[in-house]
């Protein structure tokens, strides 16, 4: 295990050291989206220091690296994953000093700054000595998993996202031209269902639209949109079938190859009317991914939290929010973030969140539960889930902009709450989480 000082006082793993005979308890740190924007190795208060050190006391810590470390080299893309994301590339070496070892890379920001950035942010991540996955200079690479020689074995890493801008995706080389760089795609595919009224409705507008109908089957497509008939209106997703299968081809590798296989997901997408619930895609994924191997799966990307599954005795994080949140103190903004808003050359990055979040009034500085999350502590015996503790963790959401965004342990009501919220998530999928002294624990 890593060391630290405060190990042997650590709650999390005592289940661990308490272990009578047979193999070790191999313990994880799994957390949401890291936004990084500000050196977090400065700090020593109490409930911060006990975060780090259970981090720390993991035999493997991972986080979601929803950031791009370069010096401003690259130029903007024209689009981006909302801000654009940029921090200097120092700040790495404070992964490594809360204790960290694995991290994801794709996600919605890949390409904020187009190619270049994604080279340049690949290489300062490299040199950190962070074991990654989720991008490449082509498809191959960004599907492979990154491995981590660790303490109880060799652990795999296997990053994607749904949520991307389409020109982020890596692309497969075909001799003789090369492979695209980007991200680790899973794409899905959207199927709207219609009642019979719905259906005729919208084979009279194709009619007048296109002079067709769409044919007599119960299946339509128009306007780039697949439809179907179906005894209610509603929305299907599932899973890409070229993207699920490759991925699952990286997983089953992955088993093979090594011990522990970890695979994170970064997916904005929900059911609809309910950002807190995946949608089926993701449902489906996760499950495949488990079934071809997989030990645990880690969603990150609504930036709230989303309920836990436990499938076929492995953990399903559905979405761990956020993990550290600080988008709003980047040095500089490109044009394009300004001009949406009616800003000019002359505006400050203050001047665009004051702006943007209306003074803190509305979006993420409004909406506590951007602020709220958990780090999820899987142990393992024999290769079997033995016990998964959640610590509740809090951003800051009051602070001043310059403060917020940094995880510390909650405690009291607000850990109640933030428990209490995630196991009604977790209740549909027959998880049952027991809130015990501020932490919350899911046994077997």
């Amino acid at each position: 295990m890593k060391i630290s000082g405060a190990f042997i006082l650590l709650p999390l793993l005592a289940f661990a050291l308490s272990a009578q005979s047979g193999d070790p308890v191999a313990t994880f740190a799994l957390t949401g989206d890291a936004l990084i924007t500000q050196r977090i190795s400065v700090f020593r208060e109490a409930e911060y220091m006990r975060l780090i050190d259970a981090i720390r006391g993991a035999d493997v810590a991972f986080t979601n690296l929803e950031m791009l470390f370069h010096d401003y080299e690259p130029s903007p893309s024209p689009e981006s994953g909302g801000t654009y994301m940029r921090a200097d590339p120092a700040i790495l070496k404070d992964f490594l000093w809360a204790g960290f070892d694995m991290v994801g890379m794709a996600n919605n920001h890949t390409v904020d700054y187009g190619i270049e950035g994604l080279r340049i942010n690949l290489r300062h991540v490299k040199d950190s000595g962070l074991v990654h996955a989720g991008v490449g200079e082509d498809l191959v690479r960004a599907r492979a998993p990154g491995y981590l020689e660790s303490p109880v074995g060799r652990v795999a890493v296997i990053s994607c996202a749904s949520t991307f801008p389409s020109f982020g995706m890596a692309g497969p080389a075909r001799p003789p031209v090369r492979g695209r760089p980007g991200l680790n795609p899973l794409r899905f595919v959207t199927t709207y269902q219609l009642d019979k009224e719905g259906m005729d409705a919208l084979r009279t507008v194709m009619g007048q639209a296109t002079g067709r109908r769409g044919g007599a089957g119960n299946t339509v497509s128009f306007m780039g949109n697949r439809f179907e008939l179906a005894e209610k209106a509603g929305m299907v997703t599932a899973p890409h079938e070229q993207d699920l299968k490759e991925i699952i081809t990286a997983i089953r590798d992955a088993r093979r190859q090594a011990d522990w296989v970890l695979v994170s997901v970064h997916c904005h997408e929900s059911l609809p009317g309910n950002r807190e619930v995946p949608p089926q895609f993701l449902v489906a994924f996760a499950h495949a991914a488990i079934d071809a191997g997989a030990d645990m799966i880690a969603g990150s990307g609504p930036h709230i939290l989303r309920g836990v599954e436990v499938y076929k005795g492995r953990p399903i994080f559905y979405s761990l929010a956020n993990f550290i949140f600080q988008n709003e103190t980047l040095d500089f903004l490109p044009a394009e973030n300004y001009l949406p808003l009616g800003l000019g050359p002359e505006a400050t990055p203050a001047d665009f969140n004051d702006r943007r979040y209306r003074n803190d009034t509305t979006g993420f500085p409004a909406d506590a539960k951007y602020w709220q999350s958990v780090v999820a502590f899987p142990g393992f015996r024999g290769g079997k889930i033995e016990k998964i503790e959640l610590w509740p963790i809090v951003l800051g959401q009051k602070k001043p902009r310059s403060q917020r965004g940094r995880p510390v342990l909650a405690e009291g009501a607000a850990a109640q709450e933030i428990l209490r919220r995630l196991s009604e998530l977790s209740a549909p999928y027959g998880t049952k989480i027991v809130i015990r002294d501020g932490r919350g624990i899911i046994l077997p």
